[in-house]
């Protein structure tokens, strides 16, 4: 699993888009999730969407600003945020799970992480 495009920094307000891709094996029968840690706290949920791309989860905090979805043909999903504040700043994980959806908010319902990019909004 890889993120293929890459956070950065951006104003408060703005918008980013993170992109993840299955490297050596397919996201087609696998739930996509993305999480993220801020500095100094514990790795958290943030949005997932299921394997047909039908159904989507989003953390409280990121609902209405944050769009989940996968494109199957080209086996890779995004995770488009808008409207980003400081308090979105953090290290941004997409993962890949073969679990039921009921595990999709949990660290432990994934079973392959990307490396991880680090997203920095300024005020």
């Amino acid at each position: 699993v890889q993120l293929r495009r890459r956070g950065g920094l951006v104003q408060a307000g703005g918008s980013l888009r993170l992109s993840c891709a299955a490297s050596g094996r397919t996201f087609s029968n696998n739930g996509v999730g993305w999480f993220r840690q801020p500095p100094g706290k514990e790795r958290e949920f943030v949005a997932a969407i299921n394997w047909s791309g039908d159904s989507t989860y989003y953390a409280d905090s990121v609902k209405g600003r944050f769009t989940v979805s996968r494109d199957k043909a080209k086996n890779t999903a995004s995770l488009q945020m808008n409207s980003l504040n400081p308090e979105d700043t953090a290290v941004y994980f997409c993962a890949a799970s073969q679990r039921a959806s009921t595990w999709y908010r949990t660290n432990q319902g994934y079973d392959f992480w990307g490396q991880g990019t680090q997203v920095t909004v300024s005020s």
